[in-house]
C-alpha cells in the first residue's frame, strides 16, 4: 500500500483548523444558546434548556428584535431584486463596447475598495443635503447596492463572456424579435447565475453593518439590532437570537439550492424528451 506524502497529513491539519477557526466561533454561540435559565455569557455552561429562544418571543427589556429582524428581511428582498435586474442590465450592456465603458467599469468596481464606512458616511451626508431624512429603505438601500451591484455585475460579466451567441442567432433566424430572444432563450439558459446574484444580494445586504451604521436613520437593521444589544445584553438571549439568524440564513441558502437543482432537472427533462422526439 503506497503511503501518502507528509504534506498531505499537514494539509490535512491546516485544512481542519481552518473549519475550527471558520465556523468554531458560530458553533460556540450555538452551544451557549442552550443555557439553562441561570446561565451566563461564558463557559461553563449552567444547565440546558430552550429558556432563552422562548425569551426571544416575548416582550423584550431593550430593542426591537422582530421589528429590525422585518426590516432586514424587506432591505435584503428589495437590494436583491434591484441587484438582479441591473446586473443583468449591465451584463447585457457591457457585452459589447461603448463609449465610456471602461470609466464606466472601474467606476463600478471603485465602490469595492472604497472603505465601507466611508460609503456610509457619505451617502448619508448626501441626504442630510439634499433634503430627505435619512431612512434604512432609502439611504440604507442606496449604500448597499454600492455593495452588492459591483458583485452582481462581476458576475454577469464572467457569464456572457461565455455565453454562446449562437442560441440567439438561431432565434432570431426563426424569427424571435430581441425581447423575445431575451426573455425564451437568454434568461432560461443563464437562470443558475441569476439564482446566485439574487442569492449574493439578499445575504451580503441582510448581514451588512458598516454601509447601514449611518444610513438606516432612527430604525435599526438586524445587524445593528444586535451590535446594539452587545453593549446592554448580558443574558444569553443574544446568542439565542445569533444561532436562530444563522438557522434562517442557511435555510435561505437551501432554498436557493433546491430552486437550482429543480430548474436543472427540469433542464435535462426537457433536454431528454427534446432529444427522444427527435429520434
Amino acid at each position: 500500500m503506497e503511503r501518502r506524502p507528509r504534506s498531505f497529513y499537514a494539509l490535512t491539519v491546516f485544512f481542519v483548523l481552518f473549519l475550527v477557526f471558520l465556523y468554531g466561533p458560530t458553533v460556540t454561540i450555538g452551544i451557549l444558546s442552550f443555557q439553562g435559565p441561570q446561565g451566563g455569557l461564558t463557559f461553563p455552561m449552567r444547565g440546558t434548556s430552550l429558556h432563552w429562544f422562548r425569551d426571544l418571543f416575548e416582550q423584550q427589556a431593550v430593542g426591537d428584535i422582530w421589528g429590525s429582524f422585518r426590516r432586514s428581511l424587506a432591505l435584503g428582498l428589495m437590494v436583491m431584486i434591484t441587484t438582479v435586474v441591473v446586473s443583468v442590465m449591465g451584463g447585457l450592456a457591457f457585452r459589447k463596447r461603448f463609449a465610456g465603458s471602461g470609466v464606466l467599469f472601474y467606476l463600478i468596481i471603485t465602490a469595492l475598495v472604497i472603505p465601507s464606512i466611508l460609503i456610509s458616511l457619505g451617502v448619508g451626508l448626501l441626504f442630510n443635503q439634499a433634503g430627505v431624512p435619512v431612512h434604512w429603505a432609502t439611504s440604507g438601500y442606496g449604500s448597499q447596492l454600492t455593495w452588492t451591484l459591483p458583485f452582481g455585475l462581476l458576475i454577469m460579466f464572467a457569464v456572457f463572456n461565455r455565453f454562446d451567441a449562437a442560441f440567439e442567432e438561431a432565434a432570431r433566424d426563426l424569427g424571435a424579435s430581441p425581447w423575445q430572444t431575451i426573455r425564451h432563450v437568454v434568461l432560461p439558459i443563464i437562470a443558475p447565475s441569476l439564482i446566485g446574484v439574487a442569492l449574493f444580494g439578499f445575504t451580503l445586504s441582510y448581514d451588512e453593518f458598516a454601509r447601514t451604521l449611518l444610513t438606516a436613520g432612527s430604525y435599526n437593521t438586524l445587524p445593528l439590532e444586535i451590535f446594539g444589544m452587545t453593549t446592554n445584553v448580558t443574558t444569553p438571549v443574544i446568542f439565542a437570537l445569533g444561532t436562530l439568524t444563522t438557522v434562517f440564513s442557511l435555510l435561505v441558502i437551501a432554498v436557493f439550492l433546491v430552486i437550482v437543482w429543480t430548474m436543472g432537472r427540469r433542464r435535462a427533462r426537457i433536454g431528454s424528451d427534446a432529444g427522444r422526439e427527435a429520434v
